[in-house]
């Protein structure tokens, strides 16, 4: 019975430490930074496109079924951004910029918090506006792609 009890309690030990290791945080954090240092550059880059009204970007690092929450309670779509940027003479950004971008990495998956200023030029209204956002970005065929994102006014 000794023996019983001595098989079981390895055999719950090794479980432990395979589940820590596989579901834990065992992961390579060399690979962790290099990615937060990826989307941290993909934050950045996004600003400089939307100064530019450069829908490549968006083209390439949208995910097609990507969606945003606005600060004005309205979602967005690929779609609907790609559009809004073909139409530089009523939808532009006029100045933006980020800050405090932090990134939390999990495999395959990050989300990036920021804070983000900004004032847009959007179908005859101005706006001007300080937000907190995240995003959610997924490894998808060894590029990083933004799946969703939501913004709240920051007080």
């Amino acid at each position: 019975m000794a023996m019983t009890k001595t098989a079981v309690a390895v055999l719950t030990c090794a479980v432990s430490l395979g589940a820590v290791l596989l579901f834990g945080e065992g992961g390579n954090k060399s690979d962790d930074s290099d990615a937060a240092a990826e989307i941290t550059g993909l934050e950045h880059a996004a600003v400089k496109a939307d100064l530019a009204t450069d829908r490549s970007f968006y083209e390439g690092h949208l995910a097609e079924n990507w969606s945003g929450g606005t600060s004005y309670g309205d979602w967005e779509t690929k779609a609907s951004l790609l559009r809004d940027m073909s139409d530089r003479r009523n939808h532009r950004m006029e100045s933006e910029s980020i800050s405090d971008v932090k990134v939390r990495v999990y495999g395959d998956a990050a989300v990036a918090t920021y804070k983000q200023g900004y004032h847009l030029f959007d179908h005859g209204r101005r706006h001007a506006r300080t937000v907190i956002t995240t995003d959610t970005w997924v490894r998808q065929n060894g590029a990083w792609q933004k799946v969703a994102s939501h913004s709240s006014q920051a007080r």
